[in-house]
């Protein structure tokens, strides 16, 4: 049987407001917390800048790591692409949560963590068990590929590891199935507990979601 001596989480920072209290609770909860931040969705680099200096804040607050990806909309606006005229909280941000948890399961495989989860949740304008159910699948889905590619690896005669077999960094591979730990960090005053972090933070803050159909 094997055993988890990895407290550590990837935890999915949609901002530095919103991240505040989450990344707080998870280290008051035992956890290890790494930060990821990817939000592609984010309309403008300028935009993007701004909300990752607040991470980099909030993340200097806490003590923890940053994993923090390049600025890419176009990613995004190919991903939601035929659904920009649905409405906020509708499909496309269905597939923008979609997009970004998919991208935060694959992160944590690649950095040997075996659970991940997501400070959107917070908001109050954010469903919490369709976000939920999102992160599940989106664990799944990099459980499969993982399955196919050993079944694939399996059947070809053994030549030893290549470089792209081998873990992306000195962290140790988990040995545990990728998990999507689902947190509601709404209760016990969450949304209020991370808005009073950010302002005594002096964090920037937003007016608006990301993109740029949420604007018109």
């Amino acid at each position: 049987m094997v055993q988890n001596t990895d407290n550590r989480i990837l935890i999915h920072a949609c901002c530095g407001i919103c991240s505040g209290y989450p990344i707080g609770l998870l280290k008051e909860m035992g956890y290890s917390p790494v930060v990821y931040f990817y939000n592609p969705n984010i309309d403008t680099h300028e935009e993007f800048n701004r909300r990752l200096e607040a991470q980099k804040i909030v993340c200097m607050y806490h003590w923890v790591d940053l994993v923090a990806e390049d600025y890419n909309h176009e990613e995004y606006l190919n991903y939601v692409k035929g659904y920009e005229t649905e409405p906020e909280r509708g499909a496309r941000c269905d597939k923008c949560i979609e997009l970004r948890l998919i991208k935060t399961a694959k992160k944590a495989k690649e950095l040997g963590i075996n659970k991940f989860t997501t400070s959107l949740v917070i908001s109050p304008h954010k469903n919490y068990d369709k976000i939920s159910a999102i992160g599940k699948q989106a664990a799944e889905s990099i459980l499969n590929k993982t399955e196919s590619k050993k079944e694939l690896q399996s059947e070809e005669p053994s030549i030893g590891l290549s470089p792209l077999d081998l873990p992306p960094s000195n962290l140790p591979p988990s040995n545990l199935p990728l998990e999507y730990l689902p947190l509601d960090f709404k209760k016990k005053d969450g949304f209020l507990k991370t808005n009073k972090l950010s302002k005594e933070l002096g964090l920037y803050r937003q007016n608006y979601c990301g993109c740029e159909f949420v604007k018109k």
